[in-house]
């Protein structure tokens, strides 16, 4: 016994990731998937500078911008129990050659002289296409029901996550800026549509569809205890994000170094995709539960040094740091969803809390513009860091000791 488990501790740390890929298919979904990814690290960059650019307003590329948010944030959960319901093929191909048409119409209406609301019409109808982050994960969850290969794939999604959102605003920024105000979007469009193809193409580690009762058939995801909170911890979770974004830009243009900001947030990044990997390795011990409060709090404490931040390089470390909390917070969340949510709910139940996160980054993106507006740049930081700590606040009601000790979140299945 003491010679397996000496083998064990010594295992090399790639051999987490290298198992997943054991499984037939779990290597082809996984590449598939990848251009659709970087798309939509690529979609709104490409979409806010493409509009300001080619009709000179910031306001109507934000207000625009915004639109195809709340579209993404509607769209999404109702695509998500499409899925479950009639398989991901099914309902990825026409929705991506739906959307691709729209973002079309979109780059063509943004240079052409016709009136604004068209730009609406345009961008909310061409965000209808399916999470397939969500995708991947549900396809992982049932490849690998067991906890210990569950979490070292939620480790491996969040660092390819991590990895398309450090290269997608910096591509699209460049294809928009160096090339045409619409290459950026042109580019998103066909890795979407080649990538979401693809990806529907890959149909042997397809979920398979589950019968849905009655009773699981009337009740949202949101209504099975914790998932709310998850939701609303990630909606805080996502104003962190948002509102980072805004304000190091603005800080280091007040600094003089308004390139510096790209650096900065991808430094952000890097911290969570290098925890991320890590994280995947540990073998985790006591419930999903505790170790999502343990990761929260990690994130709320790390982020308040970010205020004393003087200078654009210490300014860099402090947020490396602060990074190094947010993809192990990711990985326990979906985690946790999957336990709570029905099997024949699961991407639904995934779509869902991954809106809560979307529409967080927009509301961090305006409130954190305000707060810079109204107080100054550098100050400007204390927006992520009291969103962190709401959503610290927001995880201790939901699993907090009290909380679970009066009503502890059931699994509903076993996990």
């Amino acid at each position: 016994m003491t010679g397996v488990a000496g083998n064990e501790d010594h295992r090399p740390v790639l051999d987490s990731y290298r198992r997943l890929f054991r499984t037939p298919g779990a290597v082809a979904f996984t590449l598939a998937a990848l251009p659709a990814r970087l798309s939509v690290s690529m979609y709104g960059v490409s979409v806010v500078v493409m509009v300001a650019t080619l009709r000179d307003s910031y306001a109507l590329a934000g207000a625009v911008s915004a639109a195809g948010l709340v579209a993404v944030a509607a769209n999404g959960p109702w695509l998500g129990r499409l899925s479950d319901r009639h398989g991901q093929a099914r309902v990825i191909v026409p929705a991506v050659l739906v959307s691709t048409v729209f973002a079309v119409v979109l780059a063509v209406c943004a240079g052409a002289d016709v009136p604004a609301w068209t730009l609406f019409v345009a961008y909310t109808a061409a965000c209808c296409t399916p999470n397939v982050g969500a995708m991947t994960r549900a396809r992982w969850t049932v490849l690998y029901p067991d906890q210990e290969h569950r979490h070292s794939a939620n480790a491996l999604e969040q660092a390819l996550d991590e990895l398309c959102f450090m290269l997608g605003p910096v591509l699209a920024a460049l294809l928009c800026t160096m090339i045409a105000p619409q290459a950026g979007l042109i580019a998103s469009i066909v890795l979407m549509l080649g990538g979401s193809l693809a990806f529907a193409a890959q149909r042997r580690t397809q979920p398979v569809i589950r019968p849905v009762t009655a009773a699981e058939r009337e009740k949202s995801p949101l209504r099975v205890r914790g998932v709310l909170e998850v939701t609303v911890t990630f909606l805080f979770t996502g104003m962190v994000f948002g509102s980072m974004e805004v304000v190091t830009v603005a800080y280091t243009d007040s600094l003089g170094r308004p390139a510096a900001a790209g650096v900065i947030l991808g430094l952000l990044a890097a911290g969570s995709a290098v925890a991320g990997l890590a994280f995947g390795t540990i073998k985790v011990r006591g419930t999903t539960a505790a170790r999502f409060l343990v990761c929260v709090a990690g994130m709320a404490v790390l982020m308040q040094p970010v205020l004393l931040a003087g200078d654009v390089w210490t300014l860099g470390v402090l947020l490396f740091v602060a990074g190094l909390a947010t993809a192990p917070t990711m990985i326990t969340s979906m985690t946790l969803v999957h336990e709570l949510v029905p099997e024949s709910r699961l991407t639904e139940g995934m779509t869902v809390t991954m809106t809560g996160l979307l529409i967080g980054v927009s509301a961090g993106a305006s409130v954190g513009g305000w707060v810079v507006e109204t107080v100054g740049a550098h100050r400007g930081y204390a927006t992520p860091a009291i969103a962190a700590a709401l959503a610290l606040l927001v995880a201790l009601i939901g699993f907090g000791p009290a909380a679970l000790g009066r009503r502890r979140p059931e699994p509903a299945r076993p996990g």
